[in-house]
């Protein structure tokens, strides 16, 4: 399997990791992952490309078995609205398809958004940069890698 940019960025930044592909299926999420690699759901972490009022870009980390209360996050970070991307903004954005997004290696530089209790797992498995390919590392290390703001936006 060809190195993605996660990969290169992974490695770039010295952060241990496991390469864990399973068979992608369209419009499967997290729940395919999760069952096809036999984890929890909850360790899944699925990675979201929303932007601002202003469609100023962001990406939000959050557990595959929670959504996303962007009406909180938006107050928490200090901006009136957030939304999803469309998924061709979101590919222009990081460079990756939507299925296959990572917050690694992203062709922009975005602010990334974690939520909180995400760090109080031992170990998340997340995308490696292509559909049907997640890594498992330690949240400590994304963390060191990529110094997102933490936050308290999911609802179950």
């Amino acid at each position: 399997m060809s190195a993605t940019p996660a990969i290169h960025f992974l490695r770039q930044h010295k952060v241990p990791f496991t390469e864990h592909p399973y068979r992608y299926e369209e419009r499967g999420g997290t729940a395919v992952s999760s069952r096809e690699l036999g984890v929890d759901e909850h360790i899944v972490i699925k990675t979201l490309v929303m932007e601002d009022e202003r469609k100023q870009p962001l990406i939000v980390l959050m557990h595959g078995d929670r959504d996303v209360s962007t009406k909180n996050l938006a107050r928490q970070i200090g901006c009136k609205t957030v939304a999803p991307c469309e998924p061709d903004v979101a590919q222009k954005h990081t460079g990756y398809l939507v299925g296959g997004t990572s917050p690694f290696g992203t062709r922009k530089q975005m602010p990334v958004y974690l939520e909180r209790s995400v760090t109080d797992l031992e170990r998340i498995y997340i995308n490696g940069g292509r559909r049907g390919f997640l890594v498992a590392l330690a949240p400590a290390d994304l963390v060191r890698a990529l110094s997102p703001t933490l936050v308290d936006a999911a609802v179950a």
